[in-house]
């Protein structure tokens, strides 16, 4: 690990500032991914800004009768908060299939948004990686990419986005809140939060340098069934292959969501407005833009037979 000076802040504001005034600053929390990438010399901070302090530990309701979730809520919290299990049960369920017991106890909302792709290319600081290095190509394109993206790719990168909650949470339509080092504050889609690679891989999400996470805040409750299933190579501790959110909503208006699968966490309307026609027309409406490779073409079936199980267990 490479040196680094360190800091504590006392408030979002002298957060951001100091973030936008020390080059090479980075914020850290809890730290579960960050600390791994510094080990490895991937990320190279060269100064931390520790934000645990700041009191965005909250869960509250909103004025418009959504939930209010501040960005150092650990995952186990989110995930045992009884609005969230009764109202966003999807989401809970999504937090409980990530990482470990441990992990959960220290990861936050917001790094949770922020953690990097597992990529075994990007992981390999002897092999090319745009996402690592821009500009010095994508070893997992003629390499071993089964665990990797079929939606979203480019020739410049095919690494898939990691997050169970962030499934969750593009289902759910969240907002990602953030605050500036000049004092402005802004809202920012989920959709719109996690960027496709394109020719840039390097930047991954839509905030601005300095810019701190504050809060998600989820809109009301869709109500009606919620399901997240997760397919992995075992059955804890691992990454997704492919998983599956699916809210069965009461109005009929089913939606869905895909991870392991996509270079961002997936949405797409025609999954959604096939969702009467049953599982295999889901599947070729959300696949229907798949590049996938050699290795994980495989991926196409197992979200059908994923879906196909989400049906059954629905009763559909």
């Amino acid at each position: 690990m490479r040196p680094f000076t360190y800091s504590r802040a006392a408030s979002v504001e002298e957060a951001a500032k100091t973030a936008a005034t020390t080059p090479g600053a980075r914020f850290i929390a809890g730290g579960t991914n960050l600390l791994d990438l510094m080990k490895l010399q991937i990320e190279t901070p060269a100064h931390l800004i520790d934000v645990n302090h700041l009191g965005l530990d909250r869960i509250e309701p909103t004025a418009e009768g959504g939930l209010k979730i501040g960005a150092l809520v650990r995952n186990t919290d989110l995930a045992a908060d009884k609005t969230v299990r009764r109202d966003y049960a999807v989401l809970s369920r999504a937090l409980l299939a990530g990482a470990s017991g441990q992990l959960r106890n220290k990861a936050t909302t917001g790094g949770n948004l922020l953690q990097r792709t597992r990529c075994p290319y990007f992981y390999d600081t002897r092999m090319p990686c745009n996402k690592r290095r821009p500009g010095s190509g994508c070893g997992a394109l003629k390499g071993v990419s089964r665990s990797l993206a079929i939606l979203g790719t480019s020739e410049a990168c095919i690494a898939q986005h990691p997050s169970d909650m962030a499934v969750a949470l593009r289902l759910l339509d969240a907002q990602v809140d953030t605050a500036s080092a000049d004092g402005s504050r802004r809202s920012i889609p989920i959709a719109d939060f996690h960027l496709l690679p394109g020719d840039t891989p390097h930047i991954e999400n839509a905030l601005k340098p300095g810019e701190l996470i504050t809060s998600v805040t989820l809109p009301r409750p869709l109500g009606g069934t919620h399901v997240y299933r997760k397919v992995r190579d075992r059955a804890s501790y691992a990454f997704a292959l492919v998983s599956v959110a699916a809210v069965f909503a009461k109005d009929g208006q089913t939606r869905f969501a895909f991870g392991g699968i996509a270079t961002k966490p997936w949405r797409t309307p025609a999954a959604d407005a096939a969702a009467s026609s049953g599982a295999a027309a889901v599947a070729e409406a959300a696949l229907s833009d798949a590049r996938p490779t050699v290795h994980n073409a495989f991926k196409q079936r197992l979200t059908a037979r994923t879906l196909a199980s989400l049906y059954r267990q629905k009763g559909a």
